[in-house]
């Protein structure tokens, strides 16, 4: 099979041959059909985090394919099963976090392109209870960025508790900003989208925003005090500035959700206007096995649409490049 290798931190990463992986007992070997490039996997491949991933590896946690093998003990899934492998590869079940609904907060977890190879492959190996079922009828290219751009911003807006009367302000539209527009839609809420593209701001109209701002002509959080300031803020966007304009737009009792994961990123946090407006910064960390099957049958009957490009694998150096410029649309999809 071939693979798109990372062989050193920081890299480009290199196309190989590989054997076909083998199921061990409880794991599925799955023909990945479309993969998601996430800025998660540049973040792995450049091993700009903190906990760095040991090469070499395969990137891609946003995998969807046929399962084709089954290892021991499997008996819940079948070959020629549709499946969807997210970044949650596996965890403990037994833990607090696990056992309270916070599987994604499980200090045993293992990190699907991480710790162990992923998506940026022909074939894959995962771990059966972690492989989550795709609806009949959903496509396999729709279903990869659903797989973790989908399931993450998702979550996020739970973790807001948005209501359908809420202002929510969305930083950053691209793979998961425009996914989170219409999530944030389909609570109810009010929806203002930020960024400094005038594609990505068209997207976000088109998919539904109520509000654009054009970060590079006005101050979001000054535009968003206009409204009264925003419950809640999703930060998506890669850049330290973004967090601090989310957090200063919002309403007493607001609430910041971070997502994304700018490289040594942080945000100063006023403690007397903290204090006295009620406001949160809460993290958000990708989402559980039940939220990723709910953003599913939310797919499937046809309340959200993915904004995607696909390539070939061959092409992944070219593909982080240009998610690195910021000229992808939303997502870059790879056909295998």
């Amino acid at each position: 099979m071939k693979a798109a290798v990372v062989k050193a931190l920081g890299e480009p990463l290199v196309i190989e041959e590989r054997p076909d992986p083998v199921p061990g007992p409880g794991q599925v070997r799955i023909r990945v059909e479309a993969s998601g490039l996430c800025h998660t996997d540049i973040h792995a491949a450049h091993g700009d985090w903190p906990v760095r991933p040991t090469p070499p590896f395969v990137p891609g946690h946003e995998g969807v394919g046929i399962v084709e093998e089954l290892g021991a003990g499997v008996t819940h899934l079948s070959v020629g099963q549709r499946v969807a492998v997210p970044w949650l590869g596996w965890a403990c079940g037994r833990c607090e976090h696990c056992l309270s609904g916070w599987e994604t907060l499980c200090e045993q977890q293992v990190n699907t392109g991480y710790g162990v190879d992923g998506a940026y492959a022909e074939k894959m190996l995962a771990h059966a209870d972690f492989a989550q079922p795709v609806p009949d009828g959903v496509d396999p290219r729709e279903a990869a960025p659903l797989t973790c751009a989908g399931v993450t911003t998702y979550k996020a807006l739970k973790v807001a508790g948005i209501g359908p009367t809420d202002l929510v302000a969305i930083s950053g539209i691209g793979g998961l900003g425009h996914l989170a527009v219409q999530y944030a839609k389909i609570a109810g809420a009010t929806v203002a989208a930020i960024d400094i593209s005038d594609d990505k701001l068209r997207l976000a109209a088109d998919l539904g925003a109520d509000i654009l701002i054009d970060a590079r002509k006005e101050d979001p959080a000054t535009v968003l005090q206009r409204y009264g300031g925003a419950h809640a803020a999703l930060a998506l966007a890669v850049s330290e500035e973004s967090f601090a304009t989310a957090l200063a737009g919002l309403r007493r009792g607001g609430r910041l959700v971070m997502v994304a994961l700018p490289a040594d990123g942080a945000v100063q946090v006023p403690i007397f206007s903290t204090v006295l407006g009620g406001t949160s910064v809460i993290g958000s960390i990708v989402g559980t096995r039940q939220d990723l099957a709910e953003v599913f049958q939310l797919h499937a009957a046809g309340r959200t649409r993915v904004i995607y490009e696909t390539r070939p694998l061959s092409s992944v150096n070219e593909c982080v490049d240009e998610v690195l410029k910021g000229t992808v649309k939303a997502r870059v999809v790879f056909e295998m």
